[in-house]
């Protein structure tokens, strides 16, 4: 009992007497209002303890020696899939002349439509015309690797990959059998009017680089890239690289709720469109690559991707007069086609999810609100008995 009252004197919430309590029918009214408030205001503020916003910081990139995955899709409607080569290029040396590995080609018809789709990486078969002891000859050239027979071109695609470790153009195969025998003048001339779509993903080292898309086989002569344009200049319809980036990115795509929050696309080329009716003209763009990391609430998970900003350049490679667009230089020359320059930026950007609001101030912010409303709710409810107390004497009188 001696502990008991000491506790007592402790209490610092005082009770009354039931008898000594009186309810009020504003009293009721005035608690009912007071919960649905609290409710309210309880709901806003677990709201805000679940809201997730994502914060942005720039620090240096610190990556050596990483490869970057780059995803591409691009439409040609007015050149056929025979006459595209796809070439990746960069400062270190790296030269991946005619990429095949990853890459797919869909042939076109004139209206738009999927004709056949191919892995530039499927390399033909040993023809079936052919006795399976031919040795075809590769015409002065060095038969490449890939052909089905050491040391031999057994077929029309063996000779051009021999012609072009060489440095020779190759044509349109005329008096080379294995092109005569496969049809390839025929196969060019009917796929003259058809179009071509270009998709896939390269894997390119994390250096200054680019990666063009032009007619013909690509080979070096003389420490100098160039394209066999025969086929493609001395064709019968006029070709040209009016084309539509359906989607180029680097790296996986950011979250969505992200690209929502800062109002823009991860890839600001994806749906370009750009036409022309010279078949000599060239396209430029230069990208600036930003590697760009996204971590996810409570480290449950990190994005590793890229992001770029683009600026371009047109020009006709017949002398005509240019279209320049702001920020870009260029020099007269070159090839016509479409070519994607790009430079990595040295800074890396990092966005981390976090809570706005912590658990305890989630708690705390309860606390302060069901406090405060049962104050001020209190406060009311004396100055309405009061008032009406006072009332009630008044008319007594």
């Amino acid at each position: 009992m001696g502990r008991a009252s000491r506790l007592m004197r402790l209490d610092a919430f005082t009770k009354t007497v039931e008898d000594a309590r009186i309810r009020t029918s504003s009293g009721g009214i005035v608690t009912i209002f007071s919960v649905l408030v609290v409710l309210f205001l309880v709901i806003g503020e677990w709201n805000d303890y679940r809201k997730v916003t994502v914060i942005s910081e720039l620090v240096v990139d610190k990556a050596r020696g990483e490869q970057m995955e780059i995803h591409l899709n691009l439409t040609f409607p007015k050149i056929p899939c025979e006459l595209l080569s796809l070439d990746v290029m960069d400062v270190s040396g790296d030269l991946q002349p005619s990429v095949s590995h990853g890459v797919a080609k869909h042939r076109m018809d004139k209206f738009g439509t999927i004709i056949e789709s191919k892995f530039m990486d499927i390399h033909p078969e040993h023809p079936k015309h052919l006795d399976p002891n031919y040795c075809g000859e590769c015409y002065g050239a060095i038969a490449p690797d890939t052909s089905t027979k050491a040391g031999c071109c057994q077929t029309c695609d063996d000779v051009r990959e021999a012609y072009a470790s060489k440095g020779w153009a190759f044509g349109d195969g005329t008096g080379v059998h294995q092109c005569e025998e496969e049809g390839y003048k025929e196969k060019i001339k009917e796929q003259a009017e058809e179009g071509c779509r270009i998709d896939g993903h390269l894997w390119v080292n994390k250096v200054v680089g680019n990666f063009h898309i032009a007619p013909g086989k690509s080979f070096s002569n003389a420490q100098m890239h160039v394209h066999d344009l025969q086929n493609y200049l001395q064709s019968e319809v006029a070709h040209d690289f009016t084309h539509t980036v359906n989607n180029l990115a680097f790296g996986p795509p950011l979250p969505t709720d992200l690209l929502h929050e800062r109002h823009h696309q991860q890839n600001p080329l994806d749906g370009i469109s750009k036409k022309t009716s010279d078949r000599n003209y060239n396209y430029l763009y230069f990208l600036k690559i930003v590697s760009t990391s996204y971590e996810h609430l409570d480290g449950g998970y990190t994005i590793n991707t890229h992001q770029y900003s683009v600026t371009s350049h047109e020009r006709s490679l017949e002398g005509g007069k240019d279209e320049v667009h702001p920020g870009t230089v260029h020099a007269r020359g070159g090839i016509p086609g479409v070519f994607f320059s790009y430079d990595i930026s040295p800074m890396k950007v990092v966005n981390r999810e976090v809570r706005m609001k912590s658990f305890s101030g989630f708690l705390t912010g309860v606390c302060a609100i069901i406090g405060g409303t049962l104050t001020v709710a209190a406060a009311l409810d004396r100055g309405l008995y009061e008032g009406a107390r006072r009332l009630g004497k008044a008319h007594q009188r």
